[in-house]
């Protein structure tokens, strides 16, 4: 465990087609929240809901088998693993006999498992199982369709304001973009705001959002950080945050973080993933 720039990320790599649990890189989350003024008490709870794309092996006879994969880790777990590095390791499954997808299963939970440093759900579902993962987009008021003037994009918390009395709503926003912190490759993503509390003013929460649009951070990192600022800002009594990321090399990343629900079971996807 290092540093980003340590990583695979943004650097030449060699596929492998053989099994080695080697090749997952972790992140520490300490660093990244200190910067946002989080300490050991975490101000909410959540998980980052993985969906990897690209998954699968050979069986007894040396017949492939495909899967997608969805990994649930939790938002407590002490390290984040570098995206590029867990598509490296499941690619490295291409080529490696296993007796049966549960065997698949419960390497790849104990390998994450020790990467992330804290249990992580995983499911592996076959082509049978393809129909059920549902598609639908996160609920609540757009906010996409507010005229607004944008001239910052890097992160502005002084343009959320919420007046009035107190609402309990949910407001979606499509436009959110940021960049990976070491390559600088777009991360294109959805947002979800729930919470209850004084009014959060739409163009604000637009132009705030917008305002990622050139800030280099990873996934989790910016969900966070607009739970933060939120939370400070619009003084809400309740709050989640949920972003949707559109995959990046057959993996897609969907952070949730909350301080008074859980993360949804069946999160489904949207459109863009």
């Amino acid at each position: 465990m290092s540093s980003p720039e340590d990583s695979p990320l943004g650097k030449p790599a060699e596929y492998r087609d053989r099994y080695d649990p080697g090749l997952l890189f972790a992140i520490e989350r300490a660093p990244q929240r200190a910067a946002l003024g989080i300490g050991h008490a975490l101000p909410f709870s959540g998980a980052d809901l993985w969906t990897a794309y690209e998954l699968s092996w050979l069986d007894a006879r040396g017949k492939p088998e495909v899967a997608i994969a969805r990994f649930r880790v939790p938002a407590g777990s002490p390290c984040i693993v570098e995206s590029k590095s867990l598509k490296l390791y499941l690619n490295a499954f291409s080529q490696t006999p296993f007796d049966s997808a549960a065997a698949v299963k419960r390497t790849i939970a104990a390998d994450l498992g020790r990467a992330f440093g804290v249990a992580v759900a995983v499911e592996v579902i076959g082509p049978r199982g393809f129909a059920r993962l549902r598609l639908d987009e996160l609920a609540g008021e757009s906010i996409d369709d507010v005229a607004v003037e944008v001239r910052d994009y890097s992160p502005q918390p002084d343009l959320l304001a919420a007046v009035g009395p107190v609402v309990e709503e949910a407001l979606v926003s499509q436009l959110f973009k940021s960049n990976c912190p070491v390559t600088g490759q777009p991360d294109w993503g959805a947002v979800q705001v729930r919470y209850r509390g004084p009014r959060i003013d739409r163009a604000g929460l637009l132009r705030y959002l917008v305002s990622f649009r050139q800030h280099a951070g990873f996934h989790e990192d910016c969900v966070e950080r607009i739970f933060v600022d939120l939370r400070a800002r619009c003084r809400t009594d309740k709050l989640t945050v949920y972003a949707r990321f559109t995959r990046r090399g057959g993996i897609d990343i969907n952070p949730f973080r909350s301080d008074w629900e859980s993360a949804p079971e069946d999160a489904g996807r949207g459109a863009r993933q």
